[in-house]
Order: structure tokens, then C-alpha cells, then sequence
């Protein structure tokens, strides 16, 4: 039988904080607001997996809550954690410092850097130390999503909750594209984002992107966000 796959990019964090690794406000009805979207179309999941950041904790919380569900704690697992972009964009400024963005610099400016500090990354052109090497990042990805998918297809349905950067590479594995792919389609993942795929013994398919239903509506407008 065929299972499903949700994966849902955690929703705002808090971002420019002391602890960027917690949900804002905002967030946390972003993801209350996609469980009740969940529970609108009687979804149910037969497993939950969260890498073991604080924000992937929060967000599938807030998506049981809107559920309606009691939150028992999700399956951790730290092959979906996040690779740590600070790290990488101090290495990618170190060897451009002209390209460090004023304090006052708006958000576009640090997502420009922040694409070009990635496509360093992938290429290995960084040289500073960091906690981990594309390969690196790229194969515990691989490593999760493997040890995942080859349970059996039984027709279960798992709601996997992670960052954009692991939930990326993973697609970018699925649709067997280059590591450029997953640059792009980090930058274009929005919080509490939904992808789809299914997967049983002959493999994964591909079936939706960066969907927010929960967020389309006209008093949301405002709700989208990035980081």
C-alpha cells in the first residue's frame, strides 16, 4: 500500500531575537492554524516526526492543538535538524566582508545573503571551520529520510516537522535535482508550509509544494512569512 508523507517546515521563529530557535508570536497561531485546517479535512497521522530543534517541538504542538488532539511527543530525530546558516554565512562573509549588510538592512537584503552564502556552500567554497559540510548535511538528510521511508508502506500517513533547509534537500533528493535546487527551494519555503509526497516499497513521488491553505485566507493576508 501507498503512504503519505506531510512535511511541514516550522512555522515563525524569532527571528532577529536573542533565541531565534522559538516560535514568535505569529507562529504559534500559524501552526494552530494549520492543525485546525488539518482537523477541517478529517486528517489523521499515524506517526510524528520532529528533528530536535526547540521550533520543531513548538510547531508540531501548536498543530495538535488546533487539532484538537493531545500532544504525546513527537519520534526525534536530529537528521532533521537545521544546518546551523549562521555558521555559514560568518565563513561567507569572512572571505566577502564587503558584502555584510548594514544593521538598519531590511530582510531581502539578509535573504540575498544568505543565497549567496548557501550556493558557497554547496560548492565547498567556504573555507573557515564549520559544524558541518554540504556532504555532510546532505547525507544525514538522506540518512532520515531512508530510515523513514523504508518502514513498510502500509497506507500510514506521517506528519514530519523540520526546517527548510533539511526539508529542501530532502525534495531535492526525491526529484534527484542538483544542490542548486535545494537553495531555491529553501528560499522559497514559507512557515508552517505543507509538501506532500507519497512513498511505499518502489520508491517516493513528488505531489505538492509550499502549500499554506491554512493561511489563504483574506484576514491572514499578513501571515505569510519566511524566517
Amino acid at each position: 500500500m501507498t503512504s503519505e508523507l506531510f512535511l511541514v517546515r516550522h512555522a515563525q521563529a524569532s527571528f532577529g531575537s536573542d533565541d531565534y530557535d522559538r516560535l514568535s508570536a505569529l507562529g504559534h497561531r500559524q501552526a494552530r492554524w494549520l492543525g485546525e485546517h488539518f482537523r477541517s479535512r478529517n486528517l489523521a497521522f499515524d506517526q510524528l516526526i520532529c528533528g530536535r530543534m526547540v521550533r520543531h517541538r513548538e510547531t508540531a504542538e501548536g498543530i495538535f492543538h488546533g487539532m484538537g488532539q493531545d500532544f504525546r511527543g513527537p519520534d526525534l530525530d536530529a537528521s532533521w535538524n537545521e544546518f546551523d546558516f549562521e555558521a555559514i554565512v560568518r565563513a561567507y562573509l569572512d572571505l566577502n566582508p564587503d558584502q555584510r549588510p548594514a544593521p538598519e538592512a531590511s530582510a531581502g537584503s539578509f535573504s540575498r545573503l544568505l543565497r549567496r552564502a548557501l550556493q558557497a556552500w554547496t560548492e565547498d567554497r567556504l573555507h573557515a571551520p564549520l559544524p558541518e559540510r554540504w556532504p555532510q548535511f546532505e547525507e544525514r538528510v538522506r540518512h532520515g529520510l531512508t530510515a523513514m521511508t523504508a518502514q513498510p508502506g502500509d497506507g500510514r500517513r506521517v506528519l514530519l516537522v523540520s526546517s527548510g533547509g533539511a526539508i529542501a534537500t530532502a525534495l531535492s533528493h526525491v526529484l534527484q535535482a542538483p544542490p542548486s535546487a535545494m537553495v531555491q527551494m529553501n528560499l522559497q519555503l514559507r512557515n508552517s508550509s505543507v509538501s506532500h509526497l507519497y512513498f511505499n516499497a518502489r520508491g517516493m513521488h513528488f505531489s505538492a509544494f509550499n502549500h499554506v491553505p491554512h493561511l489563504d485566507h483574506p484576514e491572514r493576508s499578513g501571515s505569510v512569512t519566511y524566517y
